[in-house]
Protein backbone atom coordinates (compact mmCIF):
# COMPACT_ATOMS: atom_id res chain seq x y z
CA UNK A 1 0.00 0.00 0.00
CA UNK A 2 1.56 3.21 -1.18
CA UNK A 3 -1.14 5.80 0.16
CA UNK A 4 -2.17 6.87 3.53
CA UNK A 5 -4.26 5.44 6.21
CA UNK A 6 -6.64 6.70 8.85
CA UNK A 7 -8.17 4.61 11.49
CA UNK A 8 -10.17 5.59 14.68
CA UNK A 9 -9.53 4.65 17.80
CA UNK A 10 -10.00 4.50 21.46
CA UNK A 11 -7.86 2.98 24.12
CA UNK A 12 -6.19 -0.05 24.65
CA UNK A 13 -7.62 -2.29 21.81
CA UNK A 14 -7.36 0.77 18.96
CA UNK A 15 -3.94 1.51 20.37
CA UNK A 16 -2.92 -2.16 19.41
CA UNK A 17 -4.16 -1.51 15.79
CA UNK A 18 -2.78 1.77 15.06
CA UNK A 19 0.59 -0.03 16.58
CA UNK A 20 0.01 -2.90 13.79
CA UNK A 21 -0.38 -0.54 11.22
CA UNK A 22 2.87 1.51 12.00
CA UNK A 23 4.98 -1.62 11.61
CA UNK A 24 3.35 -2.93 9.13
CA UNK A 25 3.60 0.18 6.75
CA UNK A 26 5.23 3.47 7.35
CA UNK A 27 4.22 5.08 10.12
CA UNK A 28 4.10 8.41 8.98
CA UNK A 29 1.64 7.38 6.29
CA UNK A 30 -1.08 6.15 9.42
CA UNK A 31 -2.99 8.85 10.58
CA UNK A 32 -5.00 8.05 14.00
CA UNK A 33 -7.87 10.12 14.77
CA UNK A 34 -8.52 9.61 18.80
CA UNK A 35 -11.69 9.62 21.17
CA UNK A 36 -11.71 12.50 23.79
CA UNK A 37 -15.09 11.83 25.44
CA UNK A 38 -13.56 9.71 27.92
CA UNK A 39 -11.28 13.54 29.00
CA UNK A 40 -11.95 14.68 31.96
CA UNK A 41 -10.49 16.59 35.14
CA UNK A 42 -9.16 14.75 38.20
CA UNK A 43 -7.23 16.44 41.24
CA UNK A 44 -7.04 19.61 39.21
CA UNK A 45 -5.37 17.72 36.20
CA UNK A 46 -6.57 17.61 32.61
CA UNK A 47 -6.77 14.18 31.94
CA UNK A 48 -7.00 11.89 28.32
CA UNK A 49 -6.55 8.68 29.11
CA UNK A 50 -7.43 7.18 25.27
CA UNK A 51 -4.89 9.43 23.89
CA UNK A 52 -2.37 8.72 26.49
CA UNK A 53 -2.48 4.82 25.74
CA UNK A 54 -1.54 5.91 22.38
CA UNK A 55 0.96 8.05 23.01
CA UNK A 56 2.62 5.11 25.37
CA UNK A 57 1.40 2.21 23.14
CA UNK A 58 3.64 3.92 19.77
CA UNK A 59 6.46 5.40 22.09
CA UNK A 60 7.03 1.78 23.61
CA UNK A 61 6.47 3.20 26.70
CA UNK A 62 3.38 0.96 27.75
CA UNK A 63 3.11 -1.40 30.81
CA UNK A 64 2.97 -4.61 28.54
CA UNK A 65 0.73 -6.46 31.02
CA UNK A 66 -2.36 -4.16 31.13
CA UNK A 67 -2.23 -2.42 28.37
CA UNK A 68 -2.61 1.09 29.68
CA UNK A 69 -0.56 3.70 31.62
CA UNK A 70 3.48 4.00 31.84
CA UNK A 71 6.00 0.46 32.47
CA UNK A 72 7.98 0.39 35.48
CA UNK A 73 5.47 3.09 37.23
CA UNK A 74 5.40 3.98 40.38
CA UNK A 75 2.92 5.31 43.02
CA UNK A 76 4.42 7.41 45.17
CA UNK A 77 2.46 10.11 44.54
CA UNK A 78 -1.07 8.24 44.47
CA UNK A 79 0.42 6.90 48.06
CA UNK A 80 0.33 10.65 49.42
CA UNK A 81 -2.62 11.72 47.96
CA UNK A 82 -4.43 8.20 50.01
CA UNK A 83 -2.44 9.73 53.34
CA UNK A 84 -4.57 12.97 53.18
CA UNK A 85 -7.49 11.42 52.51
CA UNK A 86 -7.89 12.50 48.66
CA UNK A 87 -9.92 10.41 45.87
CA UNK A 88 -7.56 7.31 44.97
CA UNK A 89 -10.22 5.50 42.37
CA UNK A 90 -8.32 6.80 39.29
CA UNK A 91 -4.79 6.28 39.56
CA UNK A 92 -1.93 8.70 37.80
CA UNK A 93 1.32 6.92 38.52
CA UNK A 94 4.46 9.12 38.99
CA UNK A 95 5.37 9.13 35.23
CA UNK A 96 1.84 9.46 34.09
CA UNK A 97 1.71 13.04 36.15
CA UNK A 98 4.06 14.42 33.22
CA UNK A 99 1.63 14.22 30.80
CA UNK A 100 -1.46 15.55 32.67
CA UNK A 101 0.57 18.35 34.29
CA UNK A 102 2.05 19.52 31.35
CA UNK A 103 -1.13 19.34 29.11
CA UNK A 104 -3.11 21.33 31.80
CA UNK A 105 -0.49 23.73 32.19
CA UNK A 106 -0.93 24.27 28.43
CA UNK A 107 -4.37 24.29 28.23
CA UNK A 108 -4.53 27.11 31.25
CA UNK A 109 -2.33 29.03 29.22
CA UNK A 110 -4.99 28.57 26.02
CA UNK A 111 -3.18 25.99 23.96
CA UNK A 112 -5.55 23.44 21.95
CA UNK A 113 -5.43 19.71 22.83
CA UNK A 114 -3.98 19.02 19.12
CA UNK A 115 -0.98 21.11 19.18
CA UNK A 116 0.00 19.56 22.55
CA UNK A 117 -0.28 16.24 21.37
CA UNK A 118 1.80 17.44 18.64
CA UNK A 119 4.51 18.07 20.81
CA UNK A 120 4.36 15.44 22.72
CA UNK A 121 4.21 12.88 20.17
CA UNK A 122 7.14 14.46 18.69
CA UNK A 123 9.17 14.63 22.00
CA UNK A 124 9.00 10.68 21.94
CA UNK A 125 9.45 10.01 18.38
CA UNK A 126 6.45 8.97 17.01
CA UNK A 127 6.05 9.59 13.42
CA UNK A 128 2.30 8.74 13.06
CA UNK A 129 0.32 11.82 13.08
CA UNK A 130 -2.38 11.78 16.25
CA UNK A 131 -5.38 14.16 15.81
CA UNK A 132 -7.86 14.50 18.70
CA UNK A 133 -11.24 14.26 17.42
CA UNK A 134 -11.81 17.58 18.80
CA UNK A 135 -10.18 20.23 20.44
CA UNK A 136 -13.76 21.83 21.92
CA UNK A 137 -14.85 19.60 25.30
CA UNK A 138 -17.17 16.40 24.44
CA UNK A 139 -18.62 14.67 27.48
CA UNK A 140 -19.37 10.98 27.52
CA UNK A 141 -22.08 10.48 29.68
CA UNK A 142 -23.86 7.44 30.81
CA UNK A 143 -27.22 6.86 31.80
CA UNK A 144 -28.08 3.87 33.83
CA UNK A 145 -30.03 2.84 36.75
CA UNK A 146 -27.91 4.27 39.19
CA UNK A 147 -28.32 7.38 37.02
CA UNK A 148 -26.49 9.73 34.71
CA UNK A 149 -22.57 9.27 35.52
CA UNK A 150 -19.54 9.99 34.09
CA UNK A 151 -17.79 7.97 31.71
CA UNK A 152 -14.65 7.60 33.98
CA UNK A 153 -17.15 7.22 37.17
CA UNK A 154 -18.89 4.31 34.96
CA UNK A 155 -15.71 3.17 33.78
CA UNK A 156 -13.15 3.23 36.19
CA UNK A 157 -14.93 4.09 39.69
CA UNK A 158 -17.95 1.49 39.07
CA UNK A 159 -16.19 -0.92 37.09
CA UNK A 160 -18.80 -0.95 34.51
CA UNK A 161 -20.70 -2.42 37.10
CA UNK A 162 -24.34 -0.47 36.37
CA UNK A 163 -26.53 -1.38 34.02
CA UNK A 164 -26.32 0.93 30.89
CA UNK A 165 -29.69 2.72 28.82
CA UNK A 166 -28.22 4.69 27.09
CA UNK A 167 -25.11 7.22 26.57
CA UNK A 168 -25.26 10.87 25.30
CA UNK A 169 -22.17 13.08 24.46
CA UNK A 170 -22.73 16.71 26.26
CA UNK A 171 -20.98 19.21 24.14
CA UNK A 172 -20.86 17.30 20.63
CA UNK A 173 -23.28 19.24 18.43
CA UNK A 174 -21.60 22.61 19.28
CA UNK A 175 -17.89 20.89 18.65
CA UNK A 176 -15.88 21.28 15.58
CA UNK A 177 -13.46 18.26 14.36
CA UNK A 178 -9.89 18.91 15.18
CA UNK A 179 -7.52 20.33 12.49
CA UNK A 180 -6.55 17.96 10.12
CA UNK A 181 -9.39 15.46 11.06
CA UNK A 182 -11.63 16.00 8.11
CA UNK A 183 -9.20 16.14 5.81
CA UNK A 184 -7.36 13.12 7.02
CA UNK A 185 -11.00 11.87 5.85
CA UNK A 186 -11.43 13.27 2.92
CA UNK A 187 -7.90 12.81 1.69
CA UNK A 188 -7.36 11.57 -2.30
CA UNK A 189 -4.14 10.14 -1.22
CA UNK A 190 -6.21 7.96 1.69
CA UNK A 191 -6.80 4.36 0.76
CA UNK A 192 -8.30 3.05 3.85
CA UNK A 193 -9.63 4.15 6.80
CA UNK A 194 -10.33 2.01 9.21
CA UNK A 195 -12.29 1.89 12.59
CA UNK A 196 -10.59 -0.08 15.15
CA UNK A 197 -11.83 -2.83 17.23
CA UNK A 198 -12.58 -0.35 20.07
CA UNK A 199 -15.74 -0.30 22.18
CA UNK A 200 -18.76 1.31 19.51
CA UNK A 201 -20.80 2.86 21.57
CA UNK A 202 -18.01 4.78 24.15
CA UNK A 203 -15.06 5.07 22.16
CA UNK A 204 -16.02 5.10 18.22
CA UNK A 205 -19.61 6.99 18.88
CA UNK A 206 -18.24 10.19 20.49
CA UNK A 207 -16.02 10.50 17.64
CA UNK A 208 -18.85 10.36 15.12
CA UNK A 209 -20.94 12.58 17.50
CA UNK A 210 -18.90 15.78 16.68
CA UNK A 211 -20.49 17.40 13.63
CA UNK A 212 -18.92 16.80 10.50
CA UNK A 213 -16.70 13.71 10.99
CA UNK A 214 -19.70 10.87 10.13
CA UNK A 215 -20.55 12.96 7.19
CA UNK A 216 -16.89 12.79 6.23
CA UNK A 217 -16.02 9.16 6.90
CA UNK A 218 -19.73 8.57 5.03
CA UNK A 219 -18.75 10.61 2.08
CA UNK A 220 -14.48 9.33 2.01
CA UNK A 221 -13.67 7.61 -0.98
CA UNK A 222 -11.23 5.14 0.26
CA UNK A 223 -13.22 1.87 1.69
CA UNK A 224 -13.99 2.23 5.81
CA UNK A 225 -13.41 -0.77 6.91
CA UNK A 226 -14.59 -1.98 10.57
CA UNK A 227 -12.52 -4.70 12.71
CA UNK A 228 -15.12 -6.45 14.76
CA UNK A 229 -14.39 -6.06 18.54
CA UNK A 230 -16.44 -9.23 18.73
CA UNK A 231 -14.66 -12.61 19.35
CA UNK A 232 -16.62 -15.85 19.85
CA UNK A 233 -19.33 -14.14 20.92
CA UNK A 234 -17.78 -11.93 23.32
CA UNK A 235 -15.69 -9.10 23.90
CA UNK A 236 -11.79 -9.80 24.40
CA UNK A 237 -11.82 -6.39 26.77
CA UNK A 238 -14.09 -3.78 28.34
CA UNK A 239 -17.61 -3.55 28.89
CA UNK A 240 -18.59 -4.03 24.70
CA UNK A 241 -20.72 -7.18 25.19
CA UNK A 242 -22.68 -6.55 28.67
CA UNK A 243 -23.48 -3.09 26.96
CA UNK A 244 -24.64 -4.51 23.99
CA UNK A 245 -26.72 -7.26 26.12
CA UNK A 246 -28.05 -4.04 28.24
CA UNK A 247 -29.08 -1.62 24.92
CA UNK A 248 -31.01 -5.41 23.87
CA UNK A 249 -28.47 -5.68 20.74
CA UNK A 250 -27.32 -8.89 20.01
CA UNK A 251 -23.59 -9.94 21.32
CA UNK A 252 -22.24 -10.05 17.30
CA UNK A 253 -20.62 -8.70 14.60
CA UNK A 254 -23.62 -8.34 12.62
CA UNK A 255 -24.92 -6.32 15.82
CA UNK A 256 -21.94 -4.00 15.36
CA UNK A 257 -21.92 -3.65 11.54
CA UNK A 258 -25.79 -2.80 11.54
CA UNK A 259 -24.44 0.02 14.34
CA UNK A 260 -22.25 1.42 12.02
CA UNK A 261 -24.62 0.84 8.63
CA UNK A 262 -24.04 3.89 6.51
CA UNK A 263 -20.75 4.65 7.73
CA UNK A 264 -18.49 1.34 6.84
CA UNK A 265 -18.47 -0.22 3.47
CA UNK A 266 -16.78 -3.62 4.88
CA UNK A 267 -15.91 -5.75 7.95
CA UNK A 268 -13.03 -7.56 9.67
CA UNK A 269 -14.79 -10.93 11.38
CA UNK A 270 -12.93 -13.03 13.75
CA UNK A 271 -12.58 -16.47 12.24
CA UNK A 272 -14.00 -17.75 15.93
CA UNK A 273 -17.37 -16.26 15.47
CA UNK A 274 -20.33 -18.40 14.39
CA UNK A 275 -21.31 -17.68 10.64
CA UNK A 276 -22.71 -13.96 10.49
CA UNK A 277 -25.61 -12.51 7.99
CA UNK A 278 -23.79 -8.95 6.99
CA UNK A 279 -25.26 -6.88 4.43
CA UNK A 280 -21.52 -5.83 3.32
CA UNK A 281 -18.43 -7.41 2.09
CA UNK A 282 -17.05 -9.46 5.06
CA UNK A 283 -13.57 -11.04 5.68
CA UNK A 284 -12.80 -13.60 8.31
CA UNK A 285 -9.50 -14.00 10.46
CA UNK A 286 -8.03 -14.20 14.32
CA UNK A 287 -8.35 -10.83 15.27
CA UNK A 288 -6.46 -11.39 18.55
CA UNK A 289 -3.83 -9.48 19.31
CA UNK A 290 -1.88 -10.62 21.65
CA UNK A 291 1.76 -10.38 20.30
CA UNK A 292 3.10 -7.45 18.15
CA UNK A 293 3.13 -10.14 15.32
CA UNK A 294 -0.51 -10.44 15.91
CA UNK A 295 -1.08 -6.80 15.85
CA UNK A 296 0.57 -6.34 12.15
CA UNK A 297 -1.54 -9.40 10.83
CA UNK A 298 -4.00 -8.02 11.62
CA UNK A 299 -3.28 -4.65 10.29
CA UNK A 300 -2.61 -6.58 7.06
CA UNK A 301 -6.04 -8.29 7.05
CA UNK A 302 -7.65 -5.43 7.24
CA UNK A 303 -5.95 -3.51 4.65
CA UNK A 304 -6.17 -6.65 1.88
CA UNK A 305 -9.81 -6.37 2.67
CA UNK A 306 -10.10 -2.59 2.08
CA UNK A 307 -7.90 -3.07 -1.11
CA UNK A 308 -10.33 -5.86 -2.43
CA UNK A 309 -13.49 -3.41 -1.64
CA UNK A 310 -11.56 -1.13 -3.48
CA UNK A 311 -10.84 -3.01 -6.30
Amino acid sequence: MSGRVTILTGGVGGAKLVLGLCHAIPADTVTAIVNTGDDFRHLGLSISPDIDTLLYTLSGKANAAQGWGREGESWSFMDAVRSLGGEDWFQLGDGDLALHVLRSERLRTGDPLSAIIADFAAAWGIAAPMLPMTDDVVATKVETNEGLLDFQHYFVRRRCEPVVRSIRFEGATAARPGPGVIKALSNPDCEAVLIAPSNPFLSVDPILSVPGIREALAGSRAPVIAVSPIVSGKAVKGPTAKMMTELGLDISAAAVADHYAGVIDAMLVDERDPPQDLAIPSARADTLMTTLHDRIRVARTALDLAASVRR
